[in-house]
């Protein structure tokens, strides 16, 4: 049915060696690595090939399997040859990586698109159409898709946005992430409203949760990645113990034939005070998903 990673953002006190033994000690099937410099539990954007083969053979060893890769690049829809040939040129870097680790899947941010960003023109949207169908042709053969998430200051911020995005990019190599999380606190779709619209182009999905803070609905954030904390109008919480719906989330991604990944975006990098480490609240995530498969019907 589904397979479990863990994401290595759960990970900040952790080496990548050690953050994989812990997810094979934990029970899961697969890993999701970051890729960025500045991170301890994360793969240098200058990675060295021969490294990257050890990490490898490490997840063969632990019998987990290099599911997917997560750059930070996100200029892919900036009209600036000078400031978008790098970011893609760095995804490019990514792709082989994900080629040698046996990764399936990169996540990509759809452009770089802040809540008061306009493109009254058209521009920037067709230059991210024409990114992703070029590092589409790249994914593809090298066996890897690209998979753009529901993310806030991006152009996929919603399921509306992503699966209109998709249809139009219209590669098989390029298709969505879904993070209901990430539309919850955004005030995009429901669950039940985000699966119809964009599931015929959902490769693979984020799982976390998360509750309200009192008094903050209304979400903004300065940065692509991640709000900072006076902007945060959310705390982040151990799946199964916030306000998504994953029993009924699963039941429906069941219903509709999703077979893949489920990777735990376990968010103790950004918000190590919400959350305990990932030897308590990574177990306890992956034991309640466990615990919803068990009741599917």
């Amino acid at each position: 049915m589904f397979q479990i990673a863990g994401h290595t953002m759960g990970t900040p006190e952790y080496s990548l060696p050690n953050a994989m033994k812990l997810f094979s000690q934990l029970g899961l099937d697969g890993v999701e690595i970051v890729v960025q410099d500045g991170y301890r539990c994360a793969i240098p954007q200058l990675a060295n090939p021969n490294k990257l083969a050890d990490l490898r053979r490490l997840a063969d060893r632990l019998g987990l399997q290099i599911i997917a890769l997560t750059p930070y690049y996100s200029q892919f829809n900036n009209p600036d040859p000078k400031v978008r040939e790098p970011e893609i040129e760095g995804l490019i870097r990514v792709i082989q990586y994900a080629h040698i680790l046996g990764a399936e899947y990169i996540r990509i941010y759809a452009g770089n698109y802040a809540l008061e960003d306009t493109d009254p023109d058209g521009v920037k949207r067709q230059t991210l159409v024409d990114s992703m169908r070029h590092l589409g042709d790249l994914a593809l053969a090298s066996g890897v898709k690209l998979v753009m998430e529901n993310h806030f200051n991006t152009m996929a911020v919603s399921a509306a946005d992503s699966i209109s995005l998709a249809q139009e990019i219209d590669h098989p190599a390029v298709g969505i992430l879904y993070d209901q999380a990430n539309l919850t606190f955004t005030g995009n779709e429901s669950w039940d409203r985000a699966l119809l619209l964009q599931f015929p182009k959902v490769y693979y999905t984020h799982v976390k949760d998360l509750v309200f803070r009192e008094g903050h609905r209304d979400f903004v954030s300065s940065d692509v990645s991640h709000p900072k904390e006076e902007e945060r109008n959310v705390i982040t919480r151990i799946v199964g113990e916030g306000s998504i719906p994953w029993p009924q989330i699963l039941q429906g991604m069941k219903d509709r034939g999703y077979r893949g990944w489920l990777s735990l975006e376990y968010e103790r990098r950004w918000h190590p005070h919400d959350i305990p480490d990932a030897s308590v609240g990574m177990k306890r995530s992956a034991d309640y998903l466990r615990s919803c498969f068990s009741k599917l019907t």
